[in-house]
């Protein structure tokens, strides 16, 4: 399919069925200990709440960042919390990027919104609006296996799609060309301030989108943001597939936690950073899942298979030099798929995410960071197992 075609079709409604378009002792607890103050970069000790942030209050200078998210479904609250944290010591985002539940958070700050607005409307949103059933699927048994035989997936993520839409639009934002940089500004090859993470099932691949977006017959800056958060957040199972024609041929695009949940290496170029790009990602397994026995054990397994490799693969292949620009948020035992959260419940995770945010900041020095990390630093140890 032309990509001429898939612009037009992001104008319409989108319906279920698709769219037709030596650091190792420095880095245990505290991760890198306070060491210079690291002027040159306007990132002094602790990253704000030191030296390093009066020094730039006074030259009136904002501390630069980039900033990956990880997936994590409805606890995507915490990231509002840990945001909170980062703003309040002089932080600004310049790339962001996201997967799942994380593009969400990406999407909006890239639009503009901060994060006592993210608090505010994540908090007020009934998240079961935005995982909807029609017709027979409601029906109990029946109505979710005749929707995974059809769909390949349960639930509607249409309603999610327009809640972002409508967000990002009072923003002025719809398509990647509103979030595009001067050519002067393009890092790691990359000219649009968000990058959202999904997974290609059919040709087994990641997307990075919009830089991916020509694979899938879409003009980059033409792509809808809230689209490619759609494909972003479509957990298997969970929700149907974003189906999509290029070329007479379907292609079914998921959850980019299917292949790479943080990436939070992203952003990195060779040689010196000029600034940090920071990781957010959750931590905690959730509780085992009982399997059972009857008609829903083979769901609940297959769920489970895609829980273990959504979550496994990211808790365990980060390296050190990743590790230590990571802040971990604590879940607390709450499922990505707990759609029913209550208020004390997202609470728990706003405050978890602002705590490990602030923890972190409290002994992150980017200089002594780039000392150990950049070119020529010795450190390259992978890190320890979550």
């Amino acid at each position: 399919m032309t990509g001429q075609a898939n612009e037009e079709a992001q104008g319409q409604s989108h319906g279920d069925q698709g769219h037709q378009t030596g650091a190792g002792q420095d880095c245990r607890k505290g991760r890198i200990y306070p060491q210079g103050d690291g002027e040159e970069y306007g990132h002094g000790r602790g990253g704000g709440g030191r030296k390093g942030k009066d020094q730039d209050k006074v030259e009136g200078r904002a501390l630069r960042a980039d900033a990956v998210f990880e997936g994590g479904g409805v606890r995507g609250i915490a990231f509002a919390g840990a945001v909170s944290a980062f703003e309040e010591a002089g932080y600004e985002w310049h790339f962001l990027a996201g997967t799942s539940a994380g593009a969400i958070v990406a999407a909006l700050l890239a639009a503009g919104y901060k994060a006592a607005e993210l608090r505010q409307l994540l908090d007020e949103t009934d998240f079961r609006r935005l995982a909807t059933r029609t017709g027979v699927e409601r029906v109990p048994l029946l109505g979710p296996l005749t929707s995974l035989c059809s769909h390949f997936g349960i639930h509607s993520a249409a309603n999610l799609e327009s809640w972002l839409a409508d967000l990002l639009a009072a923003r002025g934002v719809k398509t990647f060309g509103d979030l595009a940089v001067p050519s002067q500004a393009v890092q790691a090859g990359l000219r649009h301030r968000l990058q959202v993470v999904a997974s290609d099932v059919t040709n087994r691949r990641m997307l990075l989108l919009p830089r991916d977006a020509e694979s899938l017959g879409f003009d980059p800056d033409r792509l809808s943001v809230a689209l490619a958060v759609r494909m972003s957040i479509s957990i298997p199972l969970f929700y149907k597939p974003v189906r999509i024609w290029v070329s007479g041929k379907e292609v079914l695009v998921v959850d980019g936690g299917l292949l790479s949940n943080f990436p939070v290496w992203i952003f990195d170029e060779p040689g010196r950073p000029r600034w940090p790009a920071f990781g957010f990602r959750l931590i905690d397994p959730p509780p085992a899942r009982k399997l059972g026995r009857g008609p829903l054990a083979l769901y609940r397994y297959m769920v489970a298979l895609v829980e273990t490799s959504m979550e496994g693969r990211a808790k365990h292949d980060l390296a050190q030099r990743d590790w230590v620009r990571t802040v971990d948020i604590p879940t607390h035992g709450i499922r990505a798929t707990n759609f029913g959260l209550d208020k004390d419940q997202k609470l728990v995770l706003y405050n978890s995410g602002r705590q490990a945010a602030l923890a972190f900041l409290k002994n992150w020095d980017f200089q002594r960071y780039v000392e150990l990390y950049g070119p020529g630093g010795a450190a390259s140890a992978k890190a320890p197992a979550s």
